[in-house]
């Protein structure tokens, strides 16, 4: 509470030194500030939403499309991984598996390293009979709606802060042109007196 005047609102008081384009300034700072706090992890959890229905349903047609027949590795396992393969299955080998009604079949398909002959491994075919990588887990579609969500908060967040870069440097040029013409017509006042 204000003693003078009995009101409980703070008074306003006009600052000489405060300029418009100080007010543009500190309005601009909340502007950033709710853009960087709400509307950049908003953006990023809208996209994250978006790319999980996606990828999960994409992941489903894909589950419903392959079928997964579990094989024997029949060769040694190359040493090296060639050099379109994936991260987890990037070594080839030659694999045997007994399909009912066309007897023993073998094919090259992509193994985890460290495996060996004899060991069993599960194989994923099209409906065409192709080998294909097998279709995303729960574990895969979380990590790409993860990286999505947080790509897409990191870049909001990024055109955010060059816009404010772009902002501050335009604000700075308007206040030394403000400055500029405020000192032109004070200046000469000020060195009258000393002369």
């Amino acid at each position: 509470m204000d003693i003078r005047t009995g009101s409980h609102r703070p008074r306003r008081r006009h600052n000489p030194l405060r300029r418009r384009s100080d007010v543009v300034e500190a309005w601009v700072v909340v502007v950033v500030a709710v853009l960087l706090c709400v509307v950049a992890p908003l953006t990023g959890t809208v996209a994250g939403l978006f790319t999980y229905d996606r990828v999960r349903t994409h992941a489903e047609e894909q589950r419903a499309e392959r079928q997964p027949v579990r094989a024997v590795v029949a060769g040694r396992p190359a040493s090296r991984p060639p050099a379109h393969g994936d991260r987890g299955h990037g070594y080839r080998a030659e694999v045997r598996w007994t399909e009912p009604g066309r007897g023993t079949r073998t094919a090259l398909a992509d193994v985890r390293a460290g495996t060996r002959a004899g060991d069993t491994v599960t194989v994923w075919f099209d409906r065409r009979g192709r080998i294909v990588a097998p279709p995303p887990n729960a574990v895969a579609v979380w990590q790409h709606t993860v990286g999505i969500g947080l790509g897409v908060t990191g870049g909001t967040a990024a055109i955010v802060l060059l816009a404010r870069a772009v902002e501050r440097r335009v604000a700075l040029r308007h206040r030394l042109a403000e400055w500029e013409r405020d000192w032109t017509r004070t200046g000469p006042a000020w060195t009258r007196r000393r002369a």
